[in-house]
């Protein structure tokens, strides 16, 4: 095994991903903690599913002081599961199905602030504009609140917004630091600038809680969902799903969440949702603007489908533009927001056909990134092409070479709702505008190097232009 002295950043784990071609795998090390990069797609499969028992747990240091990390992406073992288990049912196509109408009053919306910019001839920061429409989206359907970022786009839910992610020194070295020096974090104890966000969205989430229980008010968003569950323990079912003592199949215990766990579900629904859906659809969009052939044939594709089925934008027609589907792949392949994965084996482990055993305790990094850019996996991997994701070329792929959403049971909760609020935004522009670079356009994109998921330090600056 190679074992090499390296920063743990974007840009190292790009490159560690790409070069080492004949290793399954490379150690390195954070500060004085020993790590190890996995690259072979089986062995990767091998710790996302296999043998997940043994790698289920991401190996981050979690602040307990904290009632809001209490959610699902930081919780392990037995309370993970139980959790996953019982929120597994709030994002079922039933359920977005129902929230399809509020997304889309957003879009609508959106569409209609973009008018407004081009009657007044203005270029748009695109990232800021698709950050307060999901805001609005996520706003509404977790908590409830009409905030309308878009036009008014400094909301105190959007400023809120921006802290949860803002790239500060603090916050960086926090996240750094949790992952290569748990020990060290759990003694300085770093809080990032975190306490104020908590305090806002737990009394957030309480007032409404008391609001919807007193007025007897039910809303088909993702706040009811969770109010069930602390009433009751389970989700009502969709029609036609299976019950079992007034259950759902496989919906766990009746165990019923508490103020803190609903506050930490619906905070990291709206973390999670406005941030990573914003950032894929702002890169689509910049290199639509930038492959025009691409943008013609998706317009081609949104007009003969929303023309079949009288002009309406609905859950059903988003999923027949299945050229939308390919172009939103290869963006997330070339821009994957959570640009790292990792884990921490809980018990000695050997690595398959190797002689080599892992230590209990040691951490496993998957670097998304450097698989998205790999030539082996993706020829010409700079290049934005969404037949990359045309049947035949995915089935021609090892599946364990794209990953923007995880895979195995720590894949995304959300998924499905981040790519449809991503897709419903696309289709609300571009069935109206063409979009076009501007002489503000970068065009080979650099990374903010203090922020824990993948966005553009120079910003996304495109003209949009009403089709006719």
């Amino acid at each position: 095994m190679v074992w090499v002295r390296m920063e743990c950043t974007n840009d190292a784990l790009l490159e560690m991903g790409e070069g080492a071609e004949e290793e399954r795998y490379v150690g390195f090390y954070g500060f004085r903690r020993p790590l190890l990069l996995i690259r072979d797609p089986e062995l990767i499969r091998h710790v996302l599913v296999k043998d997940f028992g043994t790698f289920h747990e991401r190996g981050l240091f979690i602040d307990d002081e904290e009632p809001l990390n209490k959610h699902l992406f930081f919780l392990a073992g037995k309370k993970w599961r139980q959790l996953r288990i019982k929120l597994s049912p709030t994002f079922t196509s039933g359920k977005l199905k129902g929230m399809f109408k509020t997304i889309q009053d957003c879009g609508q919306e959106m569409a209609d602030v973009i008018g407004e910019m081009v009657n007044r001839g203005e270029s748009v920061e695109v990232r800021e504009l698709i950050a307060r429409f999901t805001t609005d989206v996520i706003s509404s359907v977790a908590f409830g609140q009409e905030c309308n970022c878009q036009r008014n786009p400094e909301h105190e839910f959007r400023q809120w917004g921006r802290k949860i992610f803002e790239p500060t020194w603090q916050s960086s070295i926090g996240f750094v630091l949790s992952f290569v020096s748990p020990t060290l974090m759990e003694y300085l104890r770093v809080k990032g600038g975190a306490t104020n966000v908590s305090k806002y969205f737990q009394q957030m989430v309480a007032d409404t809680v008391a609001y919807r229980e007193k007025n007897n008010f039910t809303r088909k968003d993702f706040m009811d969902l969770i109010i069930q569950l602390k009433n009751k323990g389970y989700v009502d079912p969709d029609k036609g799903e299976a019950v079992e003592n007034g259950q759902q199949k496989g919906a766990g215990t009746t165990d019923k969440l508490s103020m803190e766990d609903m506050a930490a579900q619906a905070f990291v629904v709206f973390g999670a949702g406005f941030e990573t859906s914003s950032t894929a659809t702002s890169f689509t969009l910049h290199e639509l603007a930038l492959n025009p052939d691409v943008q013609s044939k998706l317009h081609d594709e949104i007009d003969a489908v929303l023309e079949e089925n009288g002009g309406d934008i609905s859950y059903d027609t988003i999923g027949k533009m299945t050229h939308l589907d390919t172009v939103v792949s290869e963006c997330l392949r070339k821009y994957p927001p959570a640009p790292v994965l990792n884990r921490e084996c809980n018990q000695d482990y050997k690595i398959p056909d190797s002689d080599v055993v892992l230590e209990k305790g040691t951490p496993v990094v998957l670097s998304v990134l450097g698989l998205h850019h790999d030539p082996t996996h993706f020829p010409d991997p700079d290049r934005f092409d969404p037949e990359s994701f045309s049947e035949e070329a995915k089935a021609k792929r090892h599946p364990y070479v794209y990953l923007p959403f995880g895979e195995g049971p720590r894949i995304c909760i959300g998924m499905r709702m981040g790519l449809l609020q991503t897709k419903v935004g696309l289709v609300n522009i571009l069935s109206k505008y063409s979009v076009r670079p501007t002489e503000k356009t970068v065009t080979n994109l650099d990374y903010h190097p203090r922020s824990i998921i993948l966005l553009s330090k120079s910003g996304i600056h495109l003209q949009f232009v009403k089709r006719f």
